[in-house]
């Protein structure tokens, strides 16, 4: 087990295509951290660096106390678990987990006791004999975290291990994979574009986009408080609301002004954004802080956005309201599930004015009141 250290990483592709520009990590020994971001954000191209498996332009590179740039992947001590499996589908299941083993000569009482201990933890016992076609999906899978596990390596290295396999056996797999980290506690470092995976998984999660690291913090820190509009819009299902509109200031109160509607600035924000009254701003609300109801502890009278129903969609005890505003043609509430709302009715919508967000305009506008003092547990 080991740390790993990333300082200042940067892969140039010809054409001068910058795919990774001046990523510095720090990953503890012992921690899961999850890369995300969309396709293209260089999220695989870091963990291909770390693994050895791509040139470094520029960088460091470090497992444990030793850097690492010029050490053959084979000698790094990592195991990596790829998108495909890469089992060789001419061996065993045993075979392809001794495989590894083999290579460095480790004797072969060592190697089956290895072997069978990694299938008892995956539950793969019964299957050493059988060859990779005649798995499922997440039987293969559990055949290449297998493999990955007998060597004993320093750190683990997942790339999108999971996007092969069907919705549910997702969801098992990352339990498995969770509860092998708690389990094994080695050092792990997940790719993944789906934020939901990533949410689950990681002790900490890097948001990537366009090669650069926009937010790494904990999982609970990025979705309560991203750094920005890409962050707040690319993390949650269903992703935030952004309202766009202009802060006014009126009768020595700040609101915001939506074109058709407009909102009370709350108290927290003020002090923040009293200096931009009459400029561009977009508010943002995730789809949990909007409720249809009047009472509770939404309820207001300055706190109110009369929302157009469009679409239900029921999810047993809650439901997902698509709605609109004359401004904003894409809205979505997530509710309690009841028969107050109907389709092609308008309604007033309350906000949870403690979790909105104030960003500036443009695709990766900052959030501007983000360490403004508020409850946003």
């Amino acid at each position: 087990m080991a740390s790993v250290n990333l300082k200042d990483l940067v892969k140039i592709y010809p054409g001068n295509v910058k795919a990774v520009d001046q990523v510095n990590m720090e990953i503890a020994d012992r921690e899961f951290i999850v890369l995300v971001g969309p396709s293209g954000c260089g999220k695989s191209t870091t963990l291909r660096m770390i693994a050895g498996l791509e040139d470094i332009s520029s960088g460091t590179v470090n497992i444990g106390e030793r850097m690492v740039n010029d050490v053959p992947p084979k000698d790094r001590n990592i195991a990596m678990v790829f998108q495909n499996y890469a089992l060789y589908p001419h061996m065993s299941v045993y075979k392809n987990m001794a495989f590894g083993l083999k290579l460095r000569r480790v004797p072969s009482a060592e190697i089956d006791k290895k072997v069978r201990e990694a299938a008892r933890i995956l539950g793969i016992q019964d299957l050493l004999d059988r060859k990779p076609k005649a798995l499922s999906g997440g039987q293969r899978q559990r055949v290449a975290v297998g493999r990955a596990i007998v060597r004993e390596p320093a750190c683990f290295l997942f790339d999108e291990p999971l996007s092969n396999l069907d919705a549910k056996l997702r969801v098992e797999m990352r339990a498995e994979l969770k509860r092998l980290h708690q389990q094994l506690q080695t050092t792990t470092i997940y790719v993944t574009h789906d934020q939901e995976e990533a949410m689950t998984l990681g002790d900490r999660v890097v948001v990537m986009k366009d090669g650069i690291v926009h937010q790494d913090a904990s999982p609970l820190a990025i979705y309560r408080r991203p750094v920005n509009r890409f962050v707040a819009g690319f993390v949650g299902t269903p992703p935030m609301n952004f309202f766009e509109g202009t802060l006014v200031e009126e009768s020595g109160r700040l609101w915001f002004d939506e074109g058709s509607q407009r909102l009370a600035v709350p108290a927290w924000a003020t002090e923040t954004l009293g200096g931009r009254s009459g400029g561009a701003i977009v508010l943002g609300v995730r789809p949990e802080g909007l409720s249809d109801q009047a009472t509770g502890r939404f309820a207001g009278d300055e706190n109110v956005l009369g929302l157009t129903v469009g679409v239900i969609e029921p999810l047993g005890d809650k439901m997902d309201v698509y709605a609109s505003t004359p401004n904003q043609p894409h809205v979505i509430a997530r509710v309690e599930a009841h028969g107050g709302v109907e389709p092609n009715t308008t309604i007033p919508f309350h906000l949870d004015m403690e979790r909105i967000h104030f960003f500036d305009p443009g695709e990766q506008g900052e959030n501007l009141a983000l360490d403004a003092a508020r409850d946003v547990a």
